[in-house]
């Protein structure tokens, strides 16, 4: 067979080695690169269920972690207000110990007196110099609000160094427990919640209620040591809901029978 002169400006087809024309072959590689591509352009793409699935547990773990941070600063909260009502109940139960130990007895003076409903006592004043006698009180009083619990508080008078101020500071201590005035209220300090009180003297080996114990001088001034009992026990009920509920008791000794500071 003989082959056609070929002309200058006629199509010189492309043969490779092995005898296959070259355009055939690129475009039947071009055809398989192309299939791979497209299928790798339909998978970066997401479905609307997708989409909508992703959106709702990212929704369900950003609700969880906020109820998680939110626990946790309610329960910080609460461990700092625990804390700040031990300490005041630390605070009150240190104050009333540092009273005791600073009894004094005067002459003509009543060093402690309890009638029930308010504490009043004779102590020595910690200023530097010294500025004279104290005349402190405690007593419980009811609150206006209406969860019944009432008010653990502490009054203290201008330092006095004669007998008649003495007196004075002595019977507005006793108003201020029944019917305070703006006067008395000035001098006051609201300690913490409590509900009830209650005080024992220790005399003849035996605790028993100030009010009928052997030997009690209730407002009657005396002189010498023999008003101030060999220790004083001390009953607070605190509320519930508080750091510490229930009844707590305090017992102080003597300093000079070798009790020591309270």
């Amino acid at each position: 067979m003989v082959m056609p002169p070929l002309s200058r400006f006629a199509p010189f087809p492309l043969m490779g080695d092995d005898g296959v024309c070259c355009g055939a072959a690129l475009g039947g590689r071009l055809g398989d690169s192309a299939a791979p591509v497209a299928r790798a352009r339909g998978s970066l793409g997401f479905t609307l269920i997708e989409l909508l699935v992703a959106i709702s547990v990212m929704a369900l773990i950003a609700v969880l972690s906020w109820r998680g941070l939110d626990g946790m600063v309610r329960a910080q909260e609460t461990t700092r207000q625990r804390a700040d009502e031990m300490l005041v109940l630390q605070a009150a139960l240190g104050q009333w110990g540092t009273d005791l130990d600073a009894l004094m007895s005067l002459p003509h003076t009543t060093p402690l007196d309890w009638d029930g409903q308010v504490l009043r006592m004779t102590r020595r004043s910690s200023a530097v110099p010294d500025e004279g006698a104290l005349v402190v009180a405690w007593t419980r009083r009811n609150a206006s609000g209406a969860d019944g619990n009432g008010e653990w508080l502490r009054w203290q008078s201008a330092p006095v160094r004669t007998r008649d101020e003495w007196q004075q500071a002595w019977d507005q201590a006793a108003q201020w427990a029944r019917t305070p005035g703006d006067a008395e209220r000035r001098l006051e300090v609201t300690l913490l919640p409590l509900e009830s009180w209650q005080l024992f003297y220790y005399r003849g080996g035996a605790w028993s209620n100030p009010l009928s114990s052997t030997g009690t001088t209730t407002g009657t001034p005396t002189s010498g040591s023999a008003a101030i009992p060999d220790g004083v026990r001390l009953q607070i009920t605190l509320p519930p809901g508080q750091a510490l509920a229930g009844q707590l008791t305090r017992d102080w000794v003597n300093p000079v029978l070798g009790g020591g500071r309270s």
